[in-house]
């Protein structure tokens, strides 16, 4: 017996008071309300309806279950209804966590828009650049910079791509001289990532070959922004991601200055790209 088509049914007879009039509607024939509706009485032991050859009453039975009836179904009909309405809707609260130069360069000028159009969303924004234990740190989403994601129980979605350039100061080159040759660079004060092995070796592409480096730079930093800064001050050959390097001084909005050499580098790392921007999370997600 299908109880919410029954309590329906059951509903529909009390407020049109005879059988016929309450098969109009639904489209069923009163005989299939009138077994419905003894089924019901049979299940539960008692009459819930007083038949008479012209109309229906209830019992005191029957008023107790048409109550009842009433109530569950208006409560049924509210839920489907805050469903429908936030069906689509963004809400409860989000964890990010991302990569400290990605999340200031890239995320946060995004955000006020974003939390504009997800008013109801609450939001944590990590920035850390050591690799995060997801389920440990209660995250939803991670983004990070890498070639390729390895193969987890996680789900991951390329969301932009980005490539690594080589840049130095004009002061520095002056200083020390602009490499002419791929082996050059080894006798140059260089720059790397504390935290990104694989940006130490560098492919350089040259006019008729291709140039495969392993390098040890002097200074390590963990964070691209100040791997920038320190490049911009002069202190030596560093590879910058382009969200990096295309930042304010780009838009002349700082003193220094720090300009991409004629070679580019890419991670040696197999990609279609030499880089991809990755969130990935949980199954949900």
């Amino acid at each position: 017996m299908d109880k919410p088509a029954v309590m329906h049914a059951f509903r529909r007879i009390v407020e049109q008071g005879r059988f016929a009039r309450a098969a109009e509607d639904p489209g069923v024939s009163p005989a299939l309300l009138r077994r419905e509706i003894r089924l019901l009485e049979d299940s539960l032991g008692s009459t819930r309806l007083t038949r008479t050859t012209r109309a229906v009453s209830l019992t005191d039975a029957g008023r107790l279950y048409h109550e009842a009836a009433n109530s569950i179904l208006g409560a049924v009909l509210r839920v489907e209804a805050r469903i429908r309405e936030g069906a689509g809707a963004v809400r409860g609260h989000l964890k990010v966590t991302a990569s400290s130069s990605f999340g200031q360069t890239v995320i946060a000028p995004m955000l006020p828009a974003f939390l504009e159009a997800c008013p109801d969303l609450g939001l944590s924004l990590s920035l850390d650049d050591r690799v995060v234990d997801m389920v440990e740190g209660g995250c939803d989403v991670s983004i990070r910079i890498r070639p390729a994601m390895p193969v987890s129980a996680l789900v991951a979605r390329r969301i932009g791509t980005m490539r690594q350039r080589m840049y130095a100061a004009p002061a520095y080159l002056e200083r020390a001289g602009t490499p002419q040759a791929p082996g050059d660079i080894r006798g140059q004060s260089l720059g790397g990532f504390l935290l990104a092995e694989h940006l130490t070796s560098w492919t350089l592409t040259g006019p008729t070959r291709t140039y495969a480096l392993d390098l040890d730079p002097a200074v390590r930093a963990g964070n691209g922004l100040v791997l920038r800064d320190l490049l911009i001050a002069g202190r030596g050959i560093g590879t910058l991601p382009d969200f990096v390097s295309n930042g304010p001084e780009a838009r002349g909005e700082r003193s220094g200055s720090c300009r991409s050499m004629n070679c580019r580098t890419t991670t040696s790392l197999p990609s279609p790209h030499p880089a991809s921007a990755w969130a990935h999370g949980s199954p949900r997600f």
